[in-house]
């Protein structure tokens, strides 16, 4: 019993080994642990938990070790998608400050006014927002250490300020701001899948300048009276040994010419039989791949492989090795030079030389790199050579896009004094693109701007929003053929129009009646358009401050001590009471007509129309103007001017509201809900319901009202 247990334990240790080793099990290993105990094999995996230094469930051991040829993307890391601060990064603090741990420590910290200098701090970190992280991932706070949040989350980084003993007053939120995508480096994601079935076919066709070496084979088939097949292959003299004719030297041959050799000499010497030469096994061949490589190293690949095959199986270029420059060197000298980037860009893989053995496929550091971001289409960062132009970098990210504005192009570069600057540059210039690129640089390509030129908008409740080009003479007929382009319930009489002035670029309102100008297309109710105009048609049943308060934000700031923000307002019985721009020569009936018009319970006998003056330059009077709209409604009479802030009050018809009921239940004759006049009585509405039955008790009779109902439930919550 005692030598099985010290067994057990003998197993348990070979386990426990492999993992501390940050090894995988070896077959071996897996098959002794599961013959062990089940009290043995949790001894067993709670180390193997304890190793790696932190509490987590235990793994099982698998069964089997995954292929990795078999499904080589299953073996390579996930990507992780959780966006991680970086150095330049911003971010958003929002800030809670923590409750006093207990009553009696909160009554010594308002004494001892510690409350308000917590309230003040948490007030200057707030103001200090957004932060950005310096050069090296660091956020900087007032009175507070240095916090390096570089690599980490969002949760990671809120729970990082949370822990530190300066801040604990406070509960801290961190928000990533993702400004921007991060610029990557160009070419070194080529690498980054797996490269299975990325080696040379050995069963495809032989290049003709393949060169014979120790371990391959050559399939000779003799054709004749005794014909057959035979698989010779070539030995470390270089030499295969044919039957009958004895040794041939065949390496450093290249195949066809080795071929052709055994097919003559057969053909020589041996009567009768003909020979044909095909290849066979391909050797393998050790080759080095050194300098900035991920993973650099000697290794062994198929005889048919190339510089990028022996990359792909070194896992690539690291970010800070060439891709530019990568070096075959056969004997210490240089034979060729393979710049990835006339593969990637071009698809040009003439210097992709086929490897030798004891071949070095040396990787130097990355030499000039410049960035290129906005508006072309590969923006990232670009290895370049010595003496590259502007131009050079626009052809690495692939041009322009559509969008982009060559004019408004920028270069940020650090000087020689160690200096940020910013050059600007118009690419559209052949001396700009011209421009020599240093190492850092930034060249940023800005987009057109987004206001439309040469073109009129329409917006609003029509079936369709969008921009029209613009002729001269165009009118708003032109833009709104008919009423068949309106959504149902569009107000067809207050059409708004922005306009930019041209030259000085200042803001401008018109309005139209859209029923008027399509009744009257080409009238001088057909309102003429300009380029740039926005019109934006109403609906009735939806407010207008949403499109009406930012062009009365824009009228007001260009509002000055000699122009008054040229802005009115109705309010009152109309169906879209509020503030309207004021347009030259409007008038009150186009400020009713931009009103929504009359609603159903507007008195149309005397309105007020209040208007405010500044007299003499010193003080602002208020005047009020009473109005008679049975002329402006009928449209008889001169109508009146409107002048800056003026406000019209359409008056609602006396007595005017919704129908009053009350409802009668019980003893009555015919209970129900009654409309009542104004003044009526109890009684009155009972004797009109039929005055009560002969089993009614008057005396308890209940009476409810909801205003009384309501003040006495403020009464009791008042109690």
């Amino acid at each position: 019993m005692i030598r099985s247990v010290t067994r057990w334990m003998a197993v348990a240790a070979v386990c426990c080994s492999a993992v501390a080793q940050a090894q995988t099990p070896t077959p071996a290993q897996i098959e002794a642990f599961k013959n062990l105990p089940p009290a043995v094999q949790q001894q067993v995996l709670q180390q193997m938990g304890g190793k790696a230094g932190a509490q987590r469930p235990a793994t099982p051991i698998p069964q089997k070790a995954p292929d990795i040829g078999a499904n080589a993307e299953a073996a390579l890391p996930a990507v992780e998608s959780i966006p991680r601060f970086r150095a330049g990064d911003s971010l958003i603090l929002a800030i809670v400050p923590k409750p006093p741990a207990t009553p009696a420590a909160a009554d010594i910290a308002a004494n001892s006014g510690l409350t308000q200098a917590l309230v003040n701090y948490r007030e200057r970190l707030l103001k200090g927002n957004p932060y950005r992280l310096d050069a090296t991932g660091v956020l900087a706070l007032p009175q507070a250490p240095a916090i390096a949040l570089a690599g980490l989350t969002d949760e990671q980084a809120t729970q990082r300020l949370n822990t530190e003993p300066a801040l604990k007053d406070y509960t801290f939120t961190v928000t990533l701001l993702p400004v921007e995508p991060a610029l990557k480096p160009y070419g070194y994601d080529l690498f980054t899948r797996a490269a299975n079935g990325l080696a040379p076919a050995e069963d495809g066709p032989v290049p003709a300048d393949y060169v014979l070496g120790p371990g391959d084979t050559l399939e000779v088939q003799l054709v004749g009276e005794k014909g057959g097949t035979y698989p010779l292959q070539v030995a470390r003299d270089g030499t295969i040994d044919f039957p009958e004719l004895g040794p041939i030297t065949v390496a450093g041959l290249r195949f066809p010419e080795a071929a052709a050799q055994i097919e003559s000499r057969v053909q020589r010497q041996m009567i009768g039989l003909k020979a044909h030469v095909s290849m066979g096994s391909l050797r393998s061949i050790s080759v080095f791949v050194l300098g900035e490589a991920r993973n650099p190293g000697s290794y062994t690949v198929s005889g048919l492989s190339t510089i990028t095959h022996a990359l792909y199986a070194a896992g690539g270029v690291a970010e800070i090795g060439s891709l530019r420059n990568v070096q075959l060197k056969r004997g210490g000298m240089v034979v060729r030079r393979l710049d990835l980037y006339d593969l990637l860009l071009n698809g040009d893989n003439r210097d992709d030389a086929r490897l030798l053995p004891g071949d070095v496929i040396f990787i130097p550091p990355v030499g000039v790199t410049a960035a290129i971001a906005g508006e072309v289409r590969r923006p990232a960062i670009y290895e370049l050579r010595e003496g590259a132009k502007a131009a050079d970098l626009l052809y690495l990210a692939g041009g322009l896009s559509p969008v982009a504005d060559p004019r408004t192009a920028s270069v940020e570069r650090v000087d020689e004094r160690r200096n940020r600057t910013v050059v600007s540059l118009d690419l559209s210039r052949p001396q700009d693109r011209a421009a020599r690129v240093q190492t850092g640089d930034v060249l940023r390509i800005l987009p057109i701007r987004d206001a439309v030129e040469n073109a009129v908008r329409i917006e609003g409740h029509v079936h369709r929003v969008g921009s029209t080009q613009w002729r001269q003479g165009m009118r708003l007929s032109d833009l709104v053929g008919s009423d068949a382009e309106l959504q149902p319930g569009a107000d067809l009489h207050y059409v708004l129009v922005r306009r930019e002035e041209a030259g000085t670029r200042r803001v401008s309102v018109r309005s139209a009646d859209l029923a008027a100008a399509l009744a009257a297309k080409g009238s001088e109710a057909d309102l003429v358009l300009e380029p740039r105009d926005v019109v934006t048609v109403f609906d009735l049943a939806t407010p207008r401050e949403r499109v009406v308060g930012p062009l009365l934000d824009e009228l007001a700031r260009q509002s000055s001590a000699t122009g008054a923000t040229q802005m009115v307002g109705i309010g009152g019985a109309v169906k879209a009471p509020g503030r309207y721009p004021l347009e030259s020569g409007m008038t009150l009936r186009s400020l009713i007509r931009a009103g929504g018009g009359f609603d159903e319970s507007a008195y149309l006998g005397e309105a007020e129309l209040t208007r405010y003056e500044v007299v003499g330059g010193e003080k602002r009077e208020t005047a009020l103007i009473k109005l008679d709209l049975r002329q402006v409604a009928a449209g008889h009479g001169e109508d009146q001017l409107l002048m800056p802030y003026d406000y019209l009050v359409i008056k609602r018809v006396p007595q005017w509201g919704d129908q009053e009921t009350i409802t009668l239940q019980g003893e009555v004759r015919f209970p129900g809900t009654y409309p009542i006049q104004r003044g009526e009585t109890l009684r009155s509405v009972i004797n009109r319901a039929g005055g009560l039955t002969e089993l009614a008790f008057p005396e308890g009779a209940v009476f409810t009202r909801k205003d009384l109902a309501e003040r006495e439930q403020k009464q009791l919550e008042l109690l």
